[in-house]
């Protein structure tokens, strides 16, 4: 795998594909292979870029306390070397699925002018709520009491809907084995940095260009209700609503995430 070096650490990515190039970044206690059969589809028509994230799939852990500003800057420096500097690009479209979502409209925020459009999959622009970061302390609390996979059998589980989990168990287990390759160390800062983020309502209303919505109907990590206030903010939103989906909707319903993604792309490059 190709890899840039961020502060001292070594980032991975993949590329594939050929045309207009998208980046698309996973979410907490995931890696970039969530998006293996988005990239196996997309590939055909987009040059597609898919970072691990530090401490995350291939890449080294950052050192010390990191914001979820810092892995914006790591999107930032992949696109200068795999876009910028390789093409005649001068944008690209960034998607991000949970905390890469969030990534997602730390990017937008500050280098708006670098994006052709950029998507929330399964994510929401309002900072947590006194409840959300409750529960995210009790998490942290629990990583560093019990470990990694004590963690994940507990909450992995609840990102898929109760259809999927009956008729698709396998689908828990695989993402269970990607996540428990994250030492609890890269899990308790990624919880630490989702709290300290803020509120980026007003980079939805400032934002002129197209933003994707995607949302699973039966999400408990970004519930529907909360997920559809945001999305007539944008002046250009493309909603789709995923019905037999929670928080996985690239595993759960996988070629309508796919339509979705491409037909977003087409219209928004």
């Amino acid at each position: 795998m190709p890899q840039i070096l961020f502060r001292n650490k070594k980032i991975f990515y993949r590329i594939e594909g050929k045309g207009k190039p998208v980046i698309l970044l996973h979410g907490f206690a995931e890696d970039g292979n969530i998006w293996n059969k988005q990239l196996d589809f997309l590939k055909e028509k987009f040059l597609v870029i898919i970072p691990d994230l530090p401490g995350s799939g291939e890449s080294e852990m950052l050192d010390g306390k990191f914001t979820l500003e810092d892995f914006a800057e790591v999107v930032k420096e992949i696109a200068n070397e795999v876009i910028f500097k390789q093409k005649e690009e001068k944008q690209f479209t960034l998607i991000g699925h949970s905390m890469g979502g969030y990534i997602t409209l730390a990017f937008a925020e500050k280098y708006s002018g670098l994006l052709t459009s950029f998507g929330l999959f399964h994510s929401s622009a309002f900072g947590d709520t006194e409840a959300k970061i409750a529960v995210r302390r009790k998490a942290i609390s629990f990583i560093k009491k019990n470990g990694t996979e004590a963690f994940l059998k507990t909450s992995i589980p609840n990102l898929f809907s109760e259809e999927t989990e009956k008729e698709r168990p396998e689908l828990i287990e695989q993402l269970y084995n990607i996540a428990k390759t994250i030492s609890p160390e890269a899990l308790i800062q990624y919880y630490e940095a989702m709290i300290l983020r803020p509120d980026r309502i007003r980079v939805l209303l400032s934002f002129q260009k197209p933003v994707l919505f995607i949302i699973g109907k039966n999400d408990k990590a970004v519930p529907l209700e909360s997920s559809l206030k945001q999305c007539y903010l944008p002046a250009i939103s493309y909603v789709n609503i995923l019905q037999h989906s929670a928080h996985m909707g690239m595993w759960e319903e996988e070629d309508l995430s796919n339509a979705f993604l491409d037909q977003f792309l087409i219209s928004s490059f």
